[in-house]
């Protein structure tokens, strides 16, 4: 039985036009510097009220950003070690919070996780061996797009574990989130949440999106019907899991922006960084050399110019 409010075609159509216009701002946003102004009547939802939430999100956007930059600074200046965990629904917007996170920060320093499937020989591994090998040295910070807590979820749900080696997983996750801690890790774990329905139609805009039906794989699907079974395999999680140490965050997560603004501004807060001051940088002169010469290059090696 589908528990689900029945929608008429204008507002399905509207729903899902206000998705995808929310995903073509993802890679506008990629491209934007950091003082342009926001394109007017991108997508289907360009009325006065919609082009002013966005120019807001915009604006708080890319304050956030500058912060993350300051936190990354003092993170390498103090030799601190970040993990971020990143969990949820499918299509619940982790991998679009974490590329606004990502996005003007040195990869040197901020890098993601995302791990495929356990090959064979990961599969006879002690379970965390694979995620341990891509922990933070000092001044880094790492973030994982799904982790460990696959086991807890998608494994559990699916049957790719045992009842035996689900439970040994909670029985040692919290000694090992517990070392880290001590070890000098700063652990932080986020859910995304969003509802059923928001789930429904993220999936239907993606059906009708050729730059984003890749994102639909078979567990995706499988997500879908077993909705029920993921939530309870989700609140469980939640509260074996929930320790001092490193607790768990939950993002609600329907509205995307606010999601990802929410998310960065609760990340910033729990540091106690400040800004790090940096000597002046001045340009040097280039050095010229009469001998320089500079050879053409030739015309088979060019991209051509088709814009």
């Amino acid at each position: 039985m589908n528990d689900l409010p029945e929608l008429d075609h204008d507002e399905l159509i509207l729903r899902i036009g206000r998705d995808l216009a929310d995903s073509y701002d993802e890679e506008l946003e990629m491209e934007f510097e950091d003082h342009h102004p926001l394109p007017e009547g991108q997508g289907p939802m360009h009325g006065e009220a919609e082009k002013e939430y966005r120019r807001h999100y915009f604006r708080q956007l890319l304050r956030l950003q500058a912060e993350l930059v300051k936190l990354q600074d003092w993170v390498v200046a103090t030799g601190q070690k970040i993990v971020i965990l990143f969990e949820g629904r499918d299509a619940a917007g982790k991998g679009g919070a974490i590329k606004r996170i990502t996005q003007r920060l040195n990869p040197r320093a901020c890098r993601v996780v995302a791990l495929p499937a356990p090959n064979d020989r990961e599969r006879t591994q002690w379970y965390f061996q694979r995620y341990v090998t891509h922990l933070p040295a000092a001044g880094e910070i790492v973030l994982f797009d799904r982790s460990w807590y696959n086991r807890a979820g998608v494994e559990h749900v699916m049957g790719f574990c045992t009842p035996e080696e689900y439970e040994e997983f909670f029985r040692s996750v919290p000694e090992f989130e517990r070392m880290l801690v001590r070890s000098g890790i700063h652990l932080l774990k986020y859910w995304f949440s969003i509802t059923d329905e928001e789930q429904h139609l993220r999936f239907l805009g993606r059906i009708h999106d050729p730059l984003k039906q890749w994102k639909l794989s078979p567990m995706d699907l499988e997500s879908r019907r077993l909705w029920e079974d993921y939530t309870k395999a989700k609140e469980i999680m939640l509260d074996r899991s929930h320790i001092p140490e490193a607790r768990w965050w939950v993002v609600q997560a329907v509205d995307k922006k606010r999601a990802r603004l929410n998310c960065i501004d609760h990340l910033l807060k729990q540091f106690p960084y400040a800004e790090v001051q940096k000597p002046s940088v001045s340009l040097p002169q280039r050095e010229r050399h009469e001998d320089y010469s500079r050879q053409a290059v030739p015309p088979e090696m060019l991209v051509p110019e088709v814009y």
